[in-house]
């Protein structure tokens, strides 16, 4: 645990020049009495470590002096690609090996290379959920992401959309991936790969049962064909549309992709309205979809679609008139 410390408190002086006492201790989360401890026993082993007197004095290293100590554990290694995402980092529970491979990744840069770097990342940060959402909170993440990095079968409880609701399943997670806020976990089973909503987890038993994950696995390349696949078996009619003047002027506001992308690519009618076929996944999907634009949309086919808007119409009047 002191050596830890040690590096850490080497490359944070290599990074940031100077720092006081105080302020090692703040971001060490230790006293102050160990800092100087800590400070001597560098200097002690050599380290060209100096403090600098006053009020605008601290510790500081030589000038020139670069420590090559900045190898990376495991976890670090493994917590690279989330640096820079402090939210994901934290669900997978590798805060702290984001933050310390990210201090030593800053003090193997020359110091032009590290004002860069830190400009950027000072510049630029990753909101991942939509808006009106929240990510979603999932239990059981941190298990699942330790059954992914160690190649290790879990047992789960999961609730789907369809009957029977909660299924058990033994997996083999290949693969997290993060969309919109939502983690999914892409897993072997006796079925083939699948995709799991973390979420949806209900209850999890980590084994010590490990699998063979095949080496030719490529998780971003399995993730666009699922969401190809998905795209495809979706969407399972069409439905044709007019579209109003003045929605078809505001589709930027529009939070309906199909619809949005039909209109850009249609030509309007003389009285600006803009008539287009979309596709649809249900007649009941698209009439709880379409009814929030009001009268700004009319359906003009199917039938089966337009009576399913008529019927939704009369229950909210009874509802409502009443």
């Amino acid at each position: 645990m002191r050596s830890s410390r040690l590096l850490s408190i080497l490359l944070l002086l290599q990074t940031r020049r100077q720092l006081t006492a105080r302020e090692l201790a703040e971001e060490l989360e230790v006293s102050l009495r160990t800092i100087y401890r800590d400070v001597e026993a560098l200097a002690a082993a050599g380290v060209p470590v100096y403090a600098d007197q006053g009020r605008a004095g601290g510790y500081r290293l030589v000038e020139g002096y670069r420590t090559r100590l900045t190898g990376l554990t495991e976890q670090e290694a493994a917590a690279l690609f989330l640096v820079g995402m402090p939210g994901p980092a934290a669900a997978l529970g590798l805060t702290a090996e984001t933050s310390a491979a990210e201090l030593k990744l800053l003090a193997a840069l020359a110091p032009d290379q590290r004002d860069r770097a830190g400009r950027l990342k000072n510049r630029f940060h990753l909101d991942l959920p939509a808006w009106y959402q929240d990510a979603e909170n999932s239990q059981h993440l941190s298990a699942v992401a330790d059954a992914v990095l160690h190649d290790r079968r879990i047992k789960v409880l999961y609730r789907r959309w369809e009957a029977p609701r909660e299924v058990e399943r033994v997996l083999e997670p290949y693969g997290l991936v993060l969309k919109n806020g939502a983690w999914y976990v892409v897993a072997a089973t006796g079925n083939g790969m699948r995709t799991y909503r973390v979420a949806s987890i209900l209850e999890l038993t980590s084994t010590e049962e490990e699998f063979e994950r095949p080496a030719d696995f490529d998780l971003a390349g399995f993730w666009q064909e699922r969401l190809a696949d998905f795209d495809q078996t979706r969407f399972t009619a069409e439905a044709v549309v007019r579209v109003s003047a003045g929605l078809a002027g505001r589709m930027h506001d529009v939070s309906f992709p199909v619809l949005v992308k039909a209109v850009a690519a249609a030509e309007p009618a003389d009285d600006g309205t803009v008539t287009v076929t979309v596709p649809i996944e249900s007649i009941g999907n698209a009439a709880a979809a379409f009814c929030r634009f009001g009268n700004a949309l009319e359906v003009l086919d199917p039938p089966e679609l337009r009576a399913e808007l008529v019927k939704l119409g009369r229950t909210l009047v009874t509802l409502y008139d009443s």
